[in-house]
């Protein structure tokens, strides 16, 4: 995956609360095992009508989301059942960090094991961001994972936590399998003695 330092970019705003996986990615699209293509299916039920055409009301199909690194979503994003399938799509769309004042833990584990930054922040950064880019699509943000924190226009600076181990991973931009290989001429080195 790709390593995360730190990202600008313009904003989806996404405010629904309890957005769970299987609105992210709905279950039928969960038969696949190959991540390629599952951005096109990312909030389906959504942002498709019946007949297939693209909901011009739906935020991600507005020209103002094109090419946004960022999602402001509401709060618990990534409720109910376990898919890994739910970040490969949103980093498929293209998505690289989601802000919020919460996710489900599940969610944002497997968020972190695919490249995909979840940033949490309080309920009055999170208003002051999803304002101005509610108001002005075109607003700018900046995420800098080295020092956790997150920029936004007026002079808004805040802190974001995250673990010490999937942040050297972001940065990195490894898995843990990744983080494993990693020591590999150290394990080579043990089996040898070991034998």
């Amino acid at each position: 995956m790709a390593k995360f330092t730190t990202l600008t970019s313009h904003a989806v705003p996404l405010p629904s609360e309890n957005v769970d996986t299987d609105q992210i990615i709905p279950a039928r699209f969960l038969k696949v095992t190959d991540k390629n293509g599952l951005g096109e299916s990312l909030f389906c039920d959504w942002r498709y009508l019946k007949d297939g055409s693209p909901n011009p009301e739906f935020v991600l199909n507005e020209p103002a989301s094109q090419g946004a690194r960022i999602l402001i979503a509401g709060h618990n994003f990534g409720s109910g059942s376990s898919r890994e399938h739910a970040p490969w799509a949103l980093v498929g769309w293209g998505f690289r960090a989601i802000i919020s004042t919460g996710f489900a833990d599940i969610f944002k584990s497997n968020s972190l094991k695919n490249g995909l930054l979840p940033v949490e922040v309080s309920s009055e950064v999170y208003k002051a961001l999803l304002g101005a880019v509610q108001s002005k699509r075109d607003t700018q943000i900046t995420i800098d994972l080295p020092s956790q924190t997150v920029t936004g226009p007026n002079g808004l600076k805040a802190t974001f936590p995250i673990d010490a181990f999937s942040k050297h991973c972001l940065l990195q931009g490894i898995d843990q399998l990744g983080y494993l290989l990693s020591f590999d001429e150290q394990i080579t080195r043990y089996e040898q003695r070991r034998t």
